[in-house]
């Protein structure tokens, strides 16, 4: 019997930082539930060093991050949106179906130190998988 796998988009504005962490640890601490995908409504050029170097701390995989435009995804069959930042939340894009959306805002760590990104980091695990799982029901 194969497992049908949902999909998580998560959404952010510039798709550098705190959807980037947030798919790597949904990959991660869902592997084999949920398939992640983040994308940005003004992606920025790359992945932040400091939330490439937060992911590394905590041993996760940034193989194949980068920033990715919210069209790049549109035609995906996603089950749950993720916005993580306030104007994500209020640009998000009308999906080709009805898609359940949940919000939750993080903290942007850009321009902070390292202790920044892993704290968000700490609290993009803590918050938002057993919010996905419950919006998943899984």
């Amino acid at each position: 019997m194969t497992t049908v796998h949902k999909t998580v988009l998560v959404l952010c504005t510039g798709n550098s930082c705190r959807s980037q962490m947030a798919e790597a640890i949904l990959k991660h601490d869902l592997a084999g539930q949920v398939r992640a995908l983040s994308a940005g409504t003004r992606p920025q050029p790359k992945v932040a060093d400091g939330a490439i170097a937060a992911l590394h701390d905590a041993g996760l995989p940034t193989d194949g991050l980068h920033p990715k435009n919210i069209e790049a995804v549109l035609d995906e069959p996603i089950d749950l949106v993720v916005t993580v930042c306030d104007n994500a939340k209020e640009s998000c894009p009308i999906f080709p179906r009805p898609v359940p959306r949940i919000h939750l805002p993080f903290h942007d760590p850009h321009g902070e130190p390292l202790e920044s990104f892993i704290a968000v980091r700490d609290e993009i695990r803590a918050r938002l998988v057993p919010a996905v799982r419950e919006a998943l029901g899984i």
